[in-house]
């Protein structure tokens, strides 16, 4: 496993400086945009090789290319800016998807009868606190004198994994009818008390057999009666394991206890010697290979209670339209009323309108006054445009069905790297409206962007880690595990931060404000309090959260708990409405605000929308007290600490979809409006 990591590090990082240097020497009399793209093909390609020669043929691949590109720069230079921009823009984000997709690419395993089939140990833990996991080998059981680990992906280390391989001999399509012996283990008194503690906080083992999770018990807790109150424990020492196959593949395997007595282990006494055995049953089915995470499915250790929510759906869909629909007619009649109102013909009347001095179009001299501290204002869009290239490719690459129960942690490494090569787009967003809105200090700006996340997410982890190290869990992450996010981050994170920053501000036009604005601002008068700041806040949160409240508890039951999501599809509809919900309630709070002649909307539609992430945390205490059963210091710290995060991050989604839509809009009814 290290040394699969380390390897994966080294290859990152050379590759990393191989990309920077390139690109420092490529990039000098080029400004095409779709020489960047050439260069972190060749990164993307160059970190997945290991060999020596594959590297040289890499780097003969990677001239050709750059010599095309160059001949086709001259042609680049003739499209517009505007389709520079969204071209690169798509082309990144399909650069991110397609080495994701590389991340999680699993090759099916084949056997011929009588092959050995490896059963993988991997990790115990309490039912109810699913984050925390321990190694199997760490409970008083059978093992090997030399544990032997496993090679493991990045998503699987970021999952908890931590397989070594068992004592258990299987082989393909052989049946073990009788009991075999595993091994024999004798226990002294602390041994057995740590199995007791196991058994009483219902703790299940994890096994993995081709890829195929397998859990159980280890041990049966009875409880009952108030006078007397009964008390026993017992420890399952022989696993019976049930397995089906479709002619060279494996399908399905589970393992039971039925039909099997417990051993008590209560009055036992120490030494205490117990023999450890298991059967095996192999069963043909006609399921596929391609059909089998199905039956898991189907078939979960854990109880199933997801299921098609459509009516849940639908009355949020309704709920939405309705929402949206009164927001258009609305806004629609009453810019109609002020556009003809304003753009009268009469210059006596038009007196008489200057003079009631009322109204959005009293404050267009100040309606385009840049907001105070910019950079963090244009930092903030940058890393929300970034999540919400992160967040759609993740849908998109769930619906094509990259992410199965069988794909441990493919959805953690696969965000891992989206987030890393999504960075351009973050550093292009943040750099290109800081220079159009005048700002100078671009590097202080790039530098503040690719920490606005970075930073407290690090800070957070930080803390997790150090109290799941003291505790001894899989969940904390192995040094090499550290070291090679660490570089994922420094040699291409940072770089594409950096190098998207520049094209951003290389690319940036003027802001094109439909209005002049004067120098000294205008005087803003008091409003009641529906329409302060908190009331806009309280409304711009709860309205989105209203549309995804439904499936916030699907959410939550999968991340938090013990239910597998499949239900992709319907996430990505909700996905939509959310965004929907968050544009068209932002059109309309910012026109309200205009209309009593508060020309502060830039921020004021960043924290609208962005309170939604207030209302999604208020619901994940909610959910922690009132709908889960996870107890204890590391559990409830890390559900707070990623929870926090995770709010962090629809915060910054929110707050620039809100603000975009609300400059749009905010442009819109200015350009329709006479000027003096």
């Amino acid at each position: 496993m290290l040394d699969k990591l380390v390897s994966d590090t080294v290859s990152m990082i050379v590759g990393g400086c191989r990309l920077i240097i390139s690109i420092l020497e490529n990039h000098k009399t080029s400004s095409t945009l779709d020489k960047l793209i050439g260069d972190t093909v060749f990164m993307i390609v160059f970190s997945r090789t290991q060999s020596v020669t594959s590297i040289n043929a890499l780097v003969d691949t990677y001239a050709f290319i750059t010599t095309d590109l160059a001949v086709n720069d001259e042609t680049s230079r003739r499209s517009t800016k505007i389709d520079t921009k969204m071209a690169t823009i798509h082309k990144l984000i399909a650069l991110a998807l397609g080495f994701a997709a590389v991340v999680t690419v699993v090759s099916p395993a084949t056997y011929k009868e009588g092959d050995p089939v490896t059963v993988y140990v991997n990790k115990v833990g309490p039912y109810f606190n699913p984050h925390e996991t321990y190694h199997y080998y760490q409970l008083p059981v059978c093992r090997p004198e030399k544990i032997e680990h496993k090679s493991l992906t990045l998503g699987e280390v970021l999952d908890g994994d931590r397989m070594a391989h068992s004592l258990y001999e299987i082989k393909f399509r052989t049946d073990v009818p009788s009991k075999k012996v595993l091994c024999n283990v004798k226990y002294t008194q602390k041994e057995l008390d740590i199995l007791r503690s196991a058994i009483e906080d219902l703790y299940y083992f994890e096994f993995v057999l081709d890829d195929i999770p397998i859990r159980g018990f280890i041990g049966h807790l009875e409880e009952g009666g108030f006078l007397p109150h009964n008390h026993k424990i017992y420890l399952w020492a022989h696993l019976h394991f049930n397995i089906e196959y479709n002619k060279d593949h494996i399908i399905y395997a589970n393992v039971t206890t039925k039909d099997q007595l417990p051993i008590s282990l209560d009055g036992a006494t120490t030494p205490m010697e117990l023999v450890f055995t298991y059967s095996v049953k192999w069963m043909n089915t006609d399921l596929s290979y391609e059909d089998r995470g199905t039956r898991l499915r189907d078939n979960s250790f854990f109880p199933k209670n997801l299921e098609i929510h459509w009516l849940s759906i639908i009355n949020s869909l309704v709920l939405v339209f309705l929402l949206i629909g009164f927001v258009v007619i609305i806004m629609t009649r009453v810019l109609k009323s002020d556009f003809a109102r304003y753009n009268i013909e009469d210059e006596e009347d038009a007196d008489d309108l200057d003079s009631d001095d009322n109204g959005w179009k009293i404050i267009r001299t100040d309606v385009f006054r840049f907001p105070p501290k910019k950079n963090l204002f244009c930092a903030i869009l940058g890393v929300g445009s970034q999540f919400l290239a992160l967040a759609t490719g993740i849908l998109l690459m769930a619906m094509a069905g990259m992410f199965n129960v069988h794909r441990h942690g493919a959805i953690n490494a696969a965000a891992v790297v989206l987030y890393a090569f999504t960075s351009s787009i973050s550093g292009y967003v943040a750099a290109n409206m800081f220079k159009k809105m005048g700002g100078e200090t671009w590097v202080w700006n790039i530098n503040l962007t690719s920490a606005l996340f970075a930073l407290p997410f690090f800070l957070v982890w930080a803390i997790i880690n150090t109290v799941a190290w003291a505790y001894g869990t899989t969940r904390a992450l192995p040094a090499s595990t550290v070291i090679l996010l660490m570089a994922l981050w420094v040699f291409i994170g940072y770089p594409l931060t950096v190098l998207g920053g520049i094209f951003g501000k290389n690319y940036a036009g003027s802001f094109a404000a439909p209005c002049r604005t004067k120098n000294i601002a205008r005087e803003i008068p008091s409003v009641p309090w529906y329409r302060s700041a908190i009331a806009h806040c309280a409304i711009g949160g709860f309205l989105p959260f209203s549309a995804i409240s439904v499936e916030l508890y699907y959410i939550f039951a999968t991340l938090w708990g013990r239910e597998q999501y499949t239900l992709f599809g319907i996430l990505f509809v909700v996905y939509g409405i959310l965004l929907s919900v968050t544009a068209c309630i932002s059109i309309a709070l910012t026109y309200f605000q205009l209309s009593a002649e508060d020309y502060r909307w830039w921020w004021r539609s960043i924290f609208s929308a962005g309170s939604t992430g207030i209302f999604v945390f208020l619901y994940a205490l909610f959910y922690y007290y009132k709908r889960s059963n996870m107890s204890g210091l590391l559990q409830t710290l890390e559900f707070l600490g990623y929870t926090a995060l995770t709010c962090y991050v629809f915060f910054l989604m929110l707050a620039t979809v809100s603000f975009f839509a609300s400059l749009k809009f905010v442009r819109y009814i200015y350009v329709n409006i006479k000027m003096d």
